[in-house]
């Protein structure tokens, strides 16, 4: 399986892992290649297994899943990150992406539907659920990005549009014809004038209002 999408699985629970690795398993194009118990040992895990897609609970004793997540990206640590919890308040599921995770899922979700989300963030989408979705935008309409999406110039709408697409600034750089340098620029003047903190918050804004 040298092309198979490489899963590495943290959950305190272990009939939760056994459960997942089980179906994992017999997908063609995926590969369980670890487990942990907690979030400290999940960053270890993922730092020496250098899988492509952690799932990852929240609450966990000692280190949880959102500490893990922050840890992983001081680490530059390339994994996406796919959130699997029965926790759905947006006091959980707010920080949860904000500290960087690539999508946000409940554990009752369909297995079919699972596989199809780690194939999602493996090829860079941003996915949520319906009503993780919801409160995510409840929050940005809240505390920022209000009218201020006159501000924009068409070609950071572009690239809106683009980061909406679950692109990358280098596949944004292609499609554009830009170097990275400039489509980097146009990411931080775009979260700028938006008062938006990551590219997270960037696409839900542009899917809101119609933009990507």
């Amino acid at each position: 399986m040298a092309d198979a999408i490489k899963v590495l699985l943290v959950d305190d629970h272990q009939v939760v892992r056994r459960g997942l690795r089980t179906f994992l398993e017999v997908q063609d194009d995926i590969e369980v290649v670890g487990e942990a118990a907690d979030g400290a040992e999940g960053v270890q895990r993922a730092e020496e297994l250098k899988p492509d897609v952690v799932l990852m609970d929240v609450k966990m004793p000692g280190m949880d899943g959102i500490d893990a997540l922050r840890r992983l990206r001081e680490l530059d640590n390339p994994a996406r990150v796919l959130i699997v919890t029965s926790f759905t308040e947006q006091r959980t599921v707010v920080p949860a992406l904000r500290a960087g995770a690539a999508g946000y899922v409940y554990k009752d979700v369909d297995p079919d539907a699972l596989a199809g989300a780690i194939r999602s963030v493996h090829a860079g989408h941003i996915l949520l659920q319906p009503e993780v979705a919801g409160a995510l935008l409840s929050q940005e309409e809240n505390n920022s990005g209000q009218g201020r999406g006159g501000s924009l110039t068409e070609r950071e709408r572009e690239v809106l549009g683009l980061i909406a697409d679950g692109r990358s600034n280098r596949e944004i750089a292609r499609a554009l014809v830009l170097s990275e340098k400039t489509v980097k620029t146009h990411v931080s003047n775009i979260l700028m004038k938006l008062d938006l903190a990551d590219r997270t918050q960037a696409a839900l804004w542009a899917v809101r209002h119609g933009v990507a």
